[in-house]
């Protein structure tokens, strides 16, 4: 075979036609039966190339108009997970590329035999290095495009920019970063591999040596390992699920220490288990001993590998279940009924001096309403330090507590120094723009106002069930009487006020308690028209450099609408791209030591079938092998991702959120089961090379 091959060879020359037609069979060779690595590859330029192009996204433009600062920060922080994901990622192909090189040690020694030059060859794996990189990113770039541009068209029609606002999201910057950083790892792990092939003797690349085996300790040792693995996980889990390892870094280290000694013994030890499943199966079972010898011999030369997978498995459990998560709590989609607010205006001359202002602009006929929204405090010279009492409600939500109706904390509604009041009509006008029932009260009625970012559903229900019965409570010594329901609506654009707890009372209540003294609040709603010309986005944009012009401060919509998609955005892409980056490098790893290590064992196989196996008993065994391969590490992920997630939302959500800690919880386990079902779509992949593999050893070959 090699004779035809190297008749037209040239040895001691540069590369030439012959060797680039030897390149590029290699090369083709190599991609065909290393399908599943330039797949993870080919997807690893994408992810890169995404993150990278995340400045130019329609999303990011916005809001570096709206939240600079915050967007700032965050493009100053991609840099290092680039970094971070290149130094993985140079060992995932230095260690895949080790493998590969080591299957193909016979090769080289037969060229070096033939009289090729070592810096020949050198030249020509270099070579076909370089072409597979060229083919991968002239492949993977076009999709990183497309993609990308994908990406930015559905965030720019979700925060409602439209088609019309759409910029092409094309980055050269980010396909230079991204086509520069691919090619420095690979020719980093290049280097390094070919100066080990280079420095060894053709006898030593022509003998095939095998591995000797590792030496068995006793099984109890590996028994003891077990169990100390799992407690030191139960004690890592136990200190950041409890918030201890959150309070000092000191805390946080010792944490991440019994994790990483818990995981790495825990492997260790699943040796004695093993054993155990070799001694107890069932004799009559086909190749059932071989099928158990296979993974405890997997697990004993491999253990740390697959560790540390099981550890990057987490991660990606981890990154994606959070991230995503939190994403969705500041996305919540709360009514939008507000375009502008005009900020703080101390009387009713004043607010009639911002409406004049706007006539003399011309602005005011974009509005299609514009009304005042006044808050003020309680004032009263008559017992000032008790300004409300509701007795009577909080007595009525006890009861409901204690017959097992919710288990809420009512401590906003006890008595209290500071109350603040809004007038019936000012809030009328607000449900009026929502397209609501305006509120009906009697003159010694009041309703309850909660704002929407700290009234949950639940507790929202049992208020308005206590507040069927109309409870009497006291506000400066006089008795009035609550109804419902609660109400939430935000009385701004923004976060300009947020106020907890306050009462919606008749205005001439209002104008008694508050004494005359209040803030008004000019609040606008745009016109439909000017809307439905363009978008939300743009309508609210365009009228923002008009209104830039007349002086006045304002805050509009898109403030406040900015600060949940920096957050949804920092959460979302920042963590679902580091699960991806995490997960691809974990499973590349884990399939191609599996399929290459399934070829160096070939022999074996191959006297199983002389011995009469048939090709689905090989099939069959491979694919349990391959089960529990990656079913170990991904197991032990899944189940410490259930900890490490709730570790996660405990140490990085705000006070607020964790009101809804539980909601979170839930949907971070339903995307990680999603993850599981992805995960299982790999080791099918994975199965299906095994089975192919296998298939060309049912040839018997003659062996000399």
């Amino acid at each position: 075979m090699f004779s035809k091959l190297f008749s037209k060879f040239d040895y001691t020359g540069g590369i030439g036609q012959n060797t680039s037609r030897l390149v590029s069979r290699n090369s083709r060779r190599d991609r065909k039966e290393n399908g599943l690595f330039f797949g993870s590859l080919l997807a690893t330029i994408v992810a890169f190339y995404i993150i990278l192009a995340l400045p130019r996204q329609d999303v990011m433009i916005f809001l570096s108009e709206m939240e600079s600062d915050a967007v700032n920060k965050l493009m100053s922080i991609i840099p290092v997970f680039y970094g971070m994901a290149l130094f993985i990622l140079f060992f995932l192909i230095y260690y895949a590329s080790k493998l590969r090189m080591e299957r193909r040690k016979h090769e080289f020694g037969v060229y070096l035999m033939m009289g090729m030059r070592r810096s020949r060859l050198f030249l020509m794996l270099l070579a076909e290095d370089f072409w597979n990189s060229v083919i991968l990113l002239a492949v993977g770039l076009p999709v990183s495009l497309l993609l990308s541009e994908l990406i930015s068209l559905i965030t720019a029609r979700l925060v409602g920019i439209g088609i019309v606002g759409h910029q092409v999201s094309f980055s050269l910057p980010a396909m230079l970063w991204t086509a520069g950083g691919f090619f420095l790892v690979k020719f980093a792990a290049f280097l390094i591999l070919s100066g080990k092939i280079s420095r060894q003797e053709i006898d030593s690349l022509l003998a095939e040596m095998p591995k000797g085996e590792k030496k068995q300790l006793p099984a109890p040792l590996y028994a003891a390992s077990l169990i100390a693995g799992i407690i030191c996980l139960a004690i890592a889990y136990g200190m950041v699920n409890r918030g201890e390892a959150w309070l000092y870094i000191r805390q946080m280290g010792i944490a991440v220490m019994f994790g990483l000694i818990g995981t790495m013994a825990f492997f260790w030890g699943l040796r004695f288990p093993i054993g155990l499943l070799v001694k107890a199966g069932k004799h009559d079972r086909k190749l059932h001993v071989f099928h158990f010898r296979q993974v405890e011999e997997t697990v004993i030369h491999r253990s740390g590998l697959l560790a540390v997978c099981s550890l990057l498995i987490l991660a990606a459990l981890c990154c994606f279940g959070s991230g995503v998560s939190i994403a969705g709590f500041y996305g919540r989609s709360e009514p939008h009924v507000l375009d502008y607010t005009f900020m703080y205006l101390e009387s009713r001359e004043e607010a009639a001096a911002a409406r004049q202002k706007l006539a003399d602009f011309g602005l005011d006929s974009r509005f299609s309403d514009l009304f005042e929204m006044k808050v003020g405090m309680f004032r009263s010279e008559k017992e000032p330090e008790n300004a409300l009492n509701m007795d009577s409600l909080l007595s009525a939500l006890e009861e409901m507590q204690s017959s097992g109706a919710g288990n809420q904390s009512w401590g906003y509604l006890e008595s209290r120094d500071s109350l603040w009041l809004i007038p019936q009509s000012s809030y009328n006008r607000l449900l009026a723009a929502a397209g609501m029932p305006e509120l009906e009260l009697a003159a010694d009625e009041a309703a309850i106002y909660a704002d929407s970012e700290f009234s949950l559903e639940e507790r929202n229900q049992m208020l308005n069930r206590a507040l069927e019965t109309r409870p009497e409570a006291m506000m400066g010594g006089k008795v009035f009487y609550l109804t419902g329901p609660v109400q939430t609506i935000n009385l701004v654009t923004d976060r300009s006020i947020t106020l907890i707890f306050a009462l919606i009372v008749p205005d001439k209540m209002f104008e008694y308690y508050t004494q005359g003294s209040y803030e008004i609040y000019l609040n606008g709603v745009l016109d439909k028209g000017a809307i439905e010309k363009g978008s939300l986005m743009s309508a609210i944009s365009d009228m923002n450099k008009e209104l830039n012009k007349t002086g006045l401060s304002y805050e509009s919509y898109l403030q406040n609408m900015g600060r949940q998609l920096f957050y949804m955005v920092s959460a979302s892409y920042i963590t679902i791209y580091l699960a991806v980056i995490f997960l691809i490098i974990a499973d590349t790893i884990i399939g191609v030591q599996f399929l290459m290590g399934q070829q160096n064992v070939n022999r074996r196989y191959r006297t199983l079938i002389r011995l009469g196996a048939s090709y689905e008993n090989l099939c069959g065994t491979a694919r349990r092998q391959i089960n529990w391969y990656f079913g170990i590490p991904t197991a032990v992920a899944a189940c410490s991702s259930v900890f490490g997630v709730r570790a996660l939302l405990t140490g990085l959500l705000s006070a607020d959120a964790k009101e809804n800690f539980l909601q979170m919880t839930m949907l971070s386990m339903v995307l990680i089961l999603g993850l599981c079902v992805l995960e299982y779509s790999y080791i099918a992949a994975v199965k299906h090379y095994s089975d192919r593999y296998l298939l060309t050893l049912m040839e018997m070959e003659r062996e000399e």
